[in-house]
């Protein structure tokens, strides 16, 4: 699995708070973000940016949102669209954007840990979609490094493209860390650079696998799809 790439995200809401706090926490994991306060400036930023754009997060209250949605298509076909969810108003409205082609909605209220995590999935949407990306039960051995500080715990839960931990002491989202597990009944250890996506200290903590062996990935996409068709896939800590 490759390493996670900087993306670029218009951010067009008017409420500058909003706009500032999303802004700086893409910042903080290594990408970039462009803000529009309205619409004239949502459209002038995509026609200058696109195709750098990866992602737009909008605020349907910047005008007709249908037709703003509309225009962006315009400008750029098959443009990921993540609408604020405090700007929808009711079934209707998601039926519209649903026929618009909107990917998904985003708290804009949502705790700034829970950024990244909830934005992470259509960022990288092949982490996260393989074979629908079930979860198993997992409760064995895992330590993680970050730089030369080494932790212990035992998992949460297992994906094919990430490991859940339970921890008291959560790392920050988008910590760089190297985690090493051993699956029952394997002989070897599996290593994996990993950057953590959610955090709860009820819980504990989520990482997404960046890289690792291709033997390794294997042995998880075996383990995991034999454990599912076993049984129903393990749901994700609610957080």
């Amino acid at each position: 699995m490759s390493a996670a790439v900087a993306r670029t995200l218009l951010i067009a809401t008017d409420n500058v708070g909003v706009r500032e706090r999303f802004s700086e926490a893409l910042r903080q994991a290594g990408h970039r973000a462009v803000g529009a306060g309205d619409a004239t400036t949502l459209h002038g930023a995509l026609a200058r940016e696109s195709p750098a754009v990866d992602l737009i997060l909008l605020d349907l209250s910047l005008g007709d949102g249908p037709a703003v949605i509309k225009r962006v298509h315009e400008q750029a076909p098959g443009l990921p669209i993540l609408v604020f969810s405090g700007s929808v108003h009711g079934a209707a409205d998601v039926r519209v954007l649903a026929a618009l082609g909107v990917t998904g909605y985003v708290n804009e209220h949502c705790d700034t840990d829970h950024i990244l995590p909830a934005l992470a999935p259509h960022l990288f949407p092949d982490n996260f979609n393989r074979r629908g990306s079930p979860r198993i039960d997992l409760a064995v051995p895992v330590s993680y490094r970050v730089d030369d500080v080494v932790a212990a715990a035992l998992t949460l839960n297992l994906g094919e493209s990430g490991l859940g931990i339970r921890t008291m002491n959560p790392l920050d989202v988008s910590t760089t860390v190297r985690a090493r597990f051993r699956l029952p009944g394997s002989t070897g250890e599996i290593e994996a650079e990993s950057r953590v996506v959610w955090r709860d200290r009820r819980v504990g903590m989520g990482l997404q696998f960046e890289q690792m062996d291709a033997s390794d990935q294997t042995t998880i996409d075996e383990y995991v799809d034999q454990r599912h068709r076993a049984g129903p896939p393990h749901p994700e800590p609610e957080r």
